[in-house]
């Protein structure tokens, strides 16, 4: 068993899913500061500050009219957080268009470095084996 384990870890597979879970971890602090700390400002400027985070109706429980929502649940009320989710989905869609907007250009990186590769000149073929032996027959046919 413990030799089959050895196996499972030593392929290549498992190495490389890890490797890509660590390179992930790192590429989400990316994304996710390049989100939070240079895209929404922006947005936040361009719709007015607009935040649904604090917005959520009160479900059980007292809470005075203007309490975060942060509070409101530290206050033990039962609350439907709709602002919340919202802005989770709206963040959702922000980190999807910049990882799409990442691959894409990481793709076109390499489709033109693959392109540069194709392009490079092929160095002529040599005389196949077939007529290297019909060179060397003719020659001894002639000694």
């Amino acid at each position: 068993m413990l030799s089959e384990f050895k196996d499972f870890i030593a392929k290549g597979n498992v190495m490389d899913m890890a490797v890509g879970i660590i390179i992930g971890a790192a590429f989400t602090a990316i994304v996710t500061s390049l989100v939070s700390d240079l895209i929404n400002p922006i947005i936040g400027l361009v719709s007015g500050g607009v935040d649904f985070t604090n917005n959520y109706i009160t479900l059980a429980g007292e809470v005075a009219a203007g309490t975060s929502l942060e509070a409101a649940r530290e206050a033990g009320a039962n609350v439907f957080a709709w602002g919340a989710f919202v802005m989770a989905v709206i963040n959702f869609l922000i980190i999807a268009w910049v990882v799409f907007l990442l691959v894409r250009f990481v793709n076109r990186v390499k489709d033109a470095a693959m392109t540069k590769e194709e392009e490079a000149p092929e160095e002529p073929a040599g005389p196949s084996q077939e007529e290297l032996l019909a060179d060397i027959l003719t020659e001894l046919k002639k000694a």
